[in-house]
């Protein structure tokens, strides 16, 4: 009965943990560049059952003339599952829609390949080209983060730029001239990079950053690859899995009780 009520209960708290990575998912919609998580599931290793005490007469259906099935061991039972937990939230890389804004700074991506941002714990990486010229000439992030050059360098435009154009590669050019090439990588494995918050990535350790094959687009914006449809039917999913398991919380309960209020009472 106990084990009842643990097993119940690691259901539980795995769908909590699935309600809100969704939520997250909803919250970011319409976050530009966004990359929605998903979620996989593991089952603990289950317990081999098997009848015991199992040494009646010829003439039980686990025998036949004097042989048993399964040699001498009891006959199986089955499986009983021992509850669940979260194995991985991995991000999904599917490309989102492009958006067109006119913007001169605003910049999407599409195919492979990530956006440089300069932050406190060094290069992180990010899909979201909401970008803007600051006072100081430097193009930044709506954070106020440096953008940086493929040199590891921020970007500076011409306080004097007229016309501000940037290549499909990510060549940067003012009036006509090119001043930077834009930092525009990409990695091996999708889980080369994680997500570190504010809607950037951070290299796991031994990934190394390559030139991005993908394309960059000017005066467009990538959106979240978030569907809310699709979100939301797995909301309503995940509820009713954990009001399941919510109901089968309730009943061993009761049977605890009545084992201890009922039986034991009896008992003495």
């Amino acid at each position: 009965m106990w084990r009842g009520l643990y097993i119940a209960a690691s259901g539980m708290i795995t769908e909590t943990k699935h309600t809100d990575m969704i939520a997250n998912n909803l919250a970011n919609a319409s976050t530009t560049g966004f990359k929605r998580d998903d979620m996989a599931i593991r089952e603990f290793e289950p317990m081999l059952l098997r009848r015991i005490n199992d040494h009646s007469a010829d003439t039980e259906v686990t025998s036949f003339k004097g042989f048993r099935i399964d040699g001498n061991r009891a006959p199986r039972v089955g499986t009983l599952g021992l509850g669940s937990a979260v194995d991985e939230i991995a991000t999904d890389h599917l490309q989102g829609a492009m958006q067109t804004t006119g913007n001169t700074y605003d910049f999407a991506i599409s195919g492979e390949g990530y956006f440089v941002i300069d932050t406190p714990q060094g290069a992180r990486y990010t899909r979201d080209g909401s970008f803007y010229r600051a006072a100081n000439g430097q193009l930044q992030n709506v954070r106020g983060q440096a953008v940086l050059s493929a040199q590891g360098r921020p970007i500076t435009i011409p306080q004097e730029a007229v016309s501000v154009s940037v290549a499909s590669d990510g060549r940067i050019y003012a009036d006509g001239r090119q001043i930077a090439q834009m930092g525009f990588v990409q990695f091996d494995a999708p889980n080369a990079v994680v997500k570190q918050g504010d809607n950037l990535y951070r290299a796991q350790e031994g990934a190394r950053p390559t030139q991005a094959t993908g394309v960059i687009e000017q005066g467009m914006l990538e959106a979240s690859n978030t569907s809310v449809v699709t979100e939301m039917v797995e909301l309503i999913n995940n509820y009713r899995v954990y009001e399941a398991g919510s109901r089968a919380v309730q009943s061993q309960d009761a049977i605890l009780d009545k084992a201890v209020n009922d039986v034991g009472r009896s008992s003495g």
